[in-house]
């Protein structure tokens, strides 16, 4: 594969990056916000001062109208572009709960949904069920057996879990259950391409298996697969990089994506922001000098349509950044990994703010930090997310010159 720019220029240096993800950030304009955003609506005095004294720009996850995964989307802000390097869900899934997976271990991601009385999907997240109901419908799933292959069906979070099947000659060109929307039935499983013929039927006859187990539940009684992916190695970022790079991220999935690039994932406990925060301490005094940060909540919001609870989230990252910065990172960015509009209650293609603070910037472009001010004064303009980490390594000192 060839090399980019920046692994060719990568070199060691002594600063230190903090990429912090606010998940799904970006969001269109609220009729009930008089045309601002949440991110507009929200009292953000931290944010807003730290813009003046930044650059801003918008940042397109794959492509321009392309609606990203949350894989993709991450990859593509660790500086792998998302259309050469494709990692489904399932394996990331799986990495970030530590299952130790094998060469042609084929992995999916679990939603438990609600469906009504006809099979129809009511709630694709099943009321985000805590994490003790998880365990129990795990458990009861994993009683599950099916000729020809292992099975394991492993608790993510709240409505997540995962599901690995284990067996000779899987193949992941499989088409996702999930309909994508409430108001539809799950989707049968079809093989993308004739050698997938068998794994489908593998897989169909577990959703048949956990349609039986799951009927007389409440709320979830019913799951939907998405991510199907079996594992690959990828070239870490310490190889690509030179990056000595942590990750501080609650959610497993974010743990698997981090882990999948080469990063230490740091433990946080209790599972909180403060908490996150000292975790990013930590990173330091173990002589990390890249961290990625990972707040969730806004994204979590926006799929529930909840306006109000996506300000509260942004609002709340802008309480505990003054502690972030207090830490002494020497480059600062503020970003999302795409939007989560509360109208749509799914990803979105519309471009993600960004900021980035450092030294030997041009300021005072923008007033506030927002979807407005990224796109109007930004002064990194708009670019493809993949090309954030060279601008990061650019202003850490960590990129060498290209050319005499």
């Amino acid at each position: 594969m060839d090399r980019e720019p920046a692994d060719l220029l990568a070199e060691r240096s002594p600063s230190r990056i903090l990429l912090s993800v606010l998940d799904g950030l970006g969001d269109v304009s609220l009729p009930e916000l008089e045309d601002r955003t949440p991110l507009e609506e929200a009292r953000t005095p931290v944010l807003d001062s730290l813009a003046a004294r930044s650059e801003l720009g918008a940042m397109v996850p794959v492509s321009p109208g392309v609606t990203p995964g949350s894989g993709p989307a991450h990859l593509a802000l660790f500086g792998y572009d998302p259309l050469r390097y494709r990692i489904g869900r399932g394996v990331l899934s799986a990495l970030g709960i530590g299952f130790d997976l094998r060469d042609g271990d084929l992995a999916a991601r679990i939603n438990f949904c609600t469906v009504d009385s006809s099979g129809v999907v009511t709630d694709r997240r099943a009321g985000r069920i805590d994490d003790g109901v998880n365990r129990e419908l795990v458990e009861a799933l994993s009683g599950i057996g099916i000729e020809g292959v292992e099975l394991f069906v492993r608790t993510v979070k709240q409505h997540r879990a995962c599901v690995i099947f284990r067996g000779e000659g899987l193949s992941d060109e499989l088409a996702d259950t999930d309909p994508g929307l409430v108001g539809r039935r799950p989707v049968q499983v079809e093989p993308l391409s004739p050698a997938a013929r068998r794994s489908a039927e593998i897989v169909g006859r577990f959703v048949q298996r956990a349609k039986e187990v799951l009927s007389d539940r409440s709320p979830a009684n019913m799951l939907l697969l998405r991510g199907f992916a079996r594992h690959v190695s990828l070239p870490s970022m310490r190889e690509r990089f030179a990056l000595d790079p942590a990750a501080v991220a609650i959610y497993p999935m974010y743990k698997g994506v981090a882990s999948l690039v080469g990063m230490k994932v740091l433990g946080v406990e209790p599972e909180t922001l403060e908490a996150q925060v000292r975790a990013c301490a930590l990173a330091l005094e173990q002589g990390h000098d890249f961290v990625f940060l990972h707040h969730k909540p806004a994204d979590s919001a926006g799929e529930d349509g909840d306006c109000a609870r996506k300000i509260a989230a942004i609002e709340e990252f802008d309480e505990a950044l003054p502690s972030l910065l207090d830490l002494g990172f020497d480059v600062v960015a503020v970003t999302g990994d795409h939007s989560t509009p509360c109208p749509m209650k799914l990803h979105s293609w519309h471009p993600v703010p960004l900021l980035v603070h450092s030294e030997n910037q041009r300021r005072g472009y923008a007033s506030g930090f927002s979807e407005r001010e990224a796109l109007l004064h930004g002064a990194l303009g708009v670019f493809p997310s993949k090309d954030l980490l060279p601008i990061l390594l650019a202003y850490a000192g960590k990129l060498g010159r290209f050319g005499a």
